[in-house]
Order: structure tokens, then C-alpha cells, then sequence
């Protein structure tokens, strides 16, 4: 079963970068992304992309310019995930064969983004929208729209936002923090794809 949860791993380093993808892709856990206001972020992202390419959907999360977009590209990233919504970046991103998962909060920012080409849209900080919020902008969204809630979203409440109408989650903190030990980050992955499952299966 291919899970819509997208890892992001703020502040790995390359020396954990393995590791941590290991632990993540055994759990379940198969679109993962390193923000690039992380330790030598590309790095990290190479290694995993050699590493796990055929395995996992491996890409970099804060991207936002057209020159971070080529560098990625050119070490062989499958994704781009951006905190905005900036049609330049989703462009160039489609243009060269990624996926794009901008960041979108108002129903204006999120028909930039679909007319730009993104292939999902990634509302943050979901808690500040709510699921009420989400609900009202879910129903003049296509259909078909993958939907991503990203900002204090968890186990505890996605039942909540697959209610909504959510189709998948970013998760950070409550998966990978900094400093984390590698075993951790696993229990923390696996509980979280055991309530997934429980949701969405």
C-alpha cells in the first residue's frame, strides 16, 4: 500500500541520512523530504536518492527558487515540496520531471498552484486552517486533488482531516526531530502509518 505521508526531515545531516531513510521505508513510510534549511541538505538528499530511488519518492522540502529546483534536479530528486505557492517553482519542477507539492493555505493560492501544474497541494499550517476551513476549501477544489495537511497534524487527529476530505499528511516533529536516535524515529514511524492504516485502509 502506497501511504499519501510525506516525511520531512528538518535538520538531518548527511551522517543520518541512511539510516533514517532505512527506518523510514521499513516502517512504511515511502516520500520523504529534506528541507534545504538543513545540514548540507543536497548531500543528504544524493546519498538518499542512490540509496533508495527505486524504493522511495525522495525529494527536498523548503525549495523555494528556480535555482534550487535545477540543483535538485541535477542530483536526481523525485519531488519538490515549497512552503508557497510560487508558479515558477512548480513550472520549472514539472518541466524537468519532478513532482510538485506547493504550499498553499487560501483557495486563490491553491488554484495558482493546479494551474501552474502541481500535483498535489500542501495546506500549512493546517492547524491554523482547521478542518472546517480545509472543508470549505475541499469543496470548490477538483475532485481528484491530492490534499496534504502539514502543521501540527498527528495519529490524534487524522481521523478528523480523512473526515475533511484530506488525502494524505506532511509530518515533521512528531516524526524526526534533530538529535533523535534512529530507533525512535522507527516507533515513531511505525505508529504513525499503524493510524494511517487505520484511517484510511
Amino acid at each position: 500500500m502506497s501511504r499519501n505521508i510525506i516525511a520531512i526531515l528538518r535538520g538531518l545531516t548527511p551522517e543520518e541520512a541512511l539510516p533514517v531513510t532505512d527506518a523510514l521505508i521499513c516502517a512504511g513510510i515511502t516520500r520523504i523530504e529534506v528541507p534545504l534549511n538543513s545540514p548540507d541538505p543536497y548531500a543528504s538528499i544524493a546519498a538518499m536518492v542512490a540509496y533508495a530511488a527505486d524504493r522511495a519518492m525522495i525529494g527536498a522540502g523548503t525549495v523555494l527558487d528556480q535555482g534550487a529546483v535545477s540543483n535538485l534536479h541535477q542530483i536526481g530528486a523525485q519531488m519538490v515540496v515549497s512552503p508557497d505557492c510560487n508558479p515558477e517553482v512548480i513550472k520549472a519542477t514539472k518541466a524537468l520531471g519532478m513532482h510538485s507539492f506547493p504550499g498553499v493555505f487560501t483557495p486563490t493560492e491553491a488554484f495558482a498552484a493546479l494551474r501552474a501544474g502541481a500535483d498535489g497541494l500542501k495546506f500549512f499550517p493546517a492547524f491554523k486552517l482547521g478542518t472546517d476551513g480545509f472543508k470549505a476549501l475541499k469543496a470548490v477544489l477538483p475532485p481528484e486533488v491530492a490534499t496534504y495537511a502539514v502543521g501540527g497534524v498527528g495519529p490524534e487527529n487524522f481521523a478528523q482531516w480523512q473526515a475533511a476530505g484530506i488525502t494524505g499528511f506532511g509530518i515533521g516533529s512528531n516524526l524526526y526531530k534533530p538529535g533523535m536516535h534512529v530507533d525512535e524515529i522507527a516507533a515513531n514511524a511505525e505508529a504513525m502509518v499503524r493510524a494511517y492504516d487505520e484511517v484510511f485502509a
